[in-house]
């Protein structure tokens, strides 16, 4: 692809990134093929391919407007075409170089920009967002659905382990999973503990950056990756193997700090040490496959359907692994057709865009109750919540699974 960016931008870190992935691109339409905005709307401007020519004339300067800002808020950032596209375009770096620049000149509505500000301020700061959840939770009974959809019911997270083992990881508590699934993380610790690796959490650790990050606040998202940073630093430095996400969302952010920070000579190496020790808790878990196998084959008799969020086998490019690890210890895994494409969660969207992301929910969890199974698991809290929200059939994180076999095993 030709480009010629504007002098607002060309010499500028973001352009210089911009003008590349451009470059790359090759107008094949491949990417359409697995979008799940462009199979709803079918229109051109719902798809990668057309939201990359929008940015383009965008950053060659061409001025944006409401349309243009409708057509790239509508993207879930749910990173299909990546998976999809033979010429490797980093289309997800693209799309939020291309918001940001299009909210710098087109101003969101009082009551759009009163919600994303809403968004941006809450949900990152955990002393902020647990009491305002244990409050809807109380009164869930009396909302209104769509907020109960975003209200999952209140859970026993159950007991941390207290055992001090020689092999030590690092866990993200997060911002918003330890207040809607407080069970995730510590079902987690205890089966890493059966293990013999104790979870250690970094109490000045918090949100990932991913939410403020998305909602075009980079300065905000910086800073929160810098925290996290000095935060781990001298756990990691201590001797820490890893940096274990249970929310896939999460780690597709931790493992892209080294990019995102190369241009910070404070940060930039550490970045990228913390990005390289980050993992999720699926590519931790095959090791221990043989052990688990004893302990349990046979002990789990549940037939469940698997959602892979896209966070994880399209941003994080991870597939088949939650599979082998429950079929490891006898589960009946299910994958529903189109696996492949998202549930309409995708961080904020279900909010931001709710009946595009409703009707996904409904599309995905259709095929995933045609599989008729008992549970539906998956990998990140957006998911979870979001498709709990439309079924009666539990979904649960997959680890839950062999935490409570395991518990029952012993």
């Amino acid at each position: 692809m030709q480009t010629n960016l504007a002098d607002f931008i060309k010499d500028t870190r973001e352009g210089q990134e911009a003008d590349a992935i451009l470059r790359s691109c090759v107008h094949c339409g491949f990417c359409t093929a697995t979008c799940p905005t462009y199979q709803l709307l079918g229109d051109e401007l719902d798809g990668p391919r057309g939201r990359i020519y929008l940015i383009k004339q965008v950053l060659e300067g061409k001025t944006p407007t409401a349309k243009t800002q409708l057509h790239l808020d509508r993207c879930l950032t749910c990173r299909n075409c990546e998976t999809t596209c033979p010429s490797g375009v980093q289309y997800g770096r693209l799309i939020d170089i291309g918001r940001k620049v299009v909210e710098e000149r087109v101003p969101y509505s009082f009551a759009t920009n009163l919600k994303r500000k809403a968004l941006k301020e809450l949900l990152p700061r955990k002393w902020l967002f647990t009491p305002a959840m244990k409050t809807g939770q109380l009164f869930r009974p009396l909302l209104p659905k769509s907020l109960q959809n975003k209200v999952p019911r209140k859970e026993d997270a159950g007991a941390w382990p207290t055992r001090t083992h020689a092999r030590k990881m690092l866990l993200l508590d997060g911002c918003v999973q330890p207040a809607m699934s407080p069970n995730i993380n510590a079902a987690t610790a205890r089966v890493l503990d059966a293990l013999g690796v104790q979870l250690v959490v970094a109490p000045k650790a918090g949100c990932c950056g991913a939410i403020r990050h998305h909602l075009n606040d980079h300065d905000g998202a910086l800073d929160d990756m810098r925290r996290n940073i000095d935060a781990w630093w001298p756990l990691v430095q201590a001797g820490a193997e890893a940096i274990v996400m249970t929310a896939s969302g999460c780690g597709a952010t931790v493992k892209d700090y080294g990019h995102l920070l190369a241009h910070d000579a404070a940060y930039a190496e550490k970045a990228q040490r913390i990005s390289a020790l980050t993992k999720d808790l699926s590519e931790i878990m095959p090791a221990f496959e043989l052990e688990l196998q004893d302990r349990l084959h046979g002990k789990i008799s549940k037939r469940v359907a698997y959602h892979p969020p896209c966070t994880l086998q399209h941003g994080q490019q991870i597939r088949g692994k939650v599979e082998g690890v429950l079929r490891a210890v006898g589960v009946d895994v299910q994958l529903c057709a189109d696996s492949h494409l998202c549930c309409g969660s995708a961080g904020t969207y279900s909010v931001l865009q709710p009946e595009l992301s409703y009707q996904l929910r409904d599309d995905k969890i259709a095929k995933l109750e045609a599989t008729q199974p008992e549970m539906i698991v998956s990998a990140n809290i957006g998911c979870l919540t979001h498709l709990q929200s439309g079924t009666d059939t539990p979904v649960k994180h997959w680890i839950e699974l062999i935490d409570k076999a395991l518990s029952a095993a012993h």
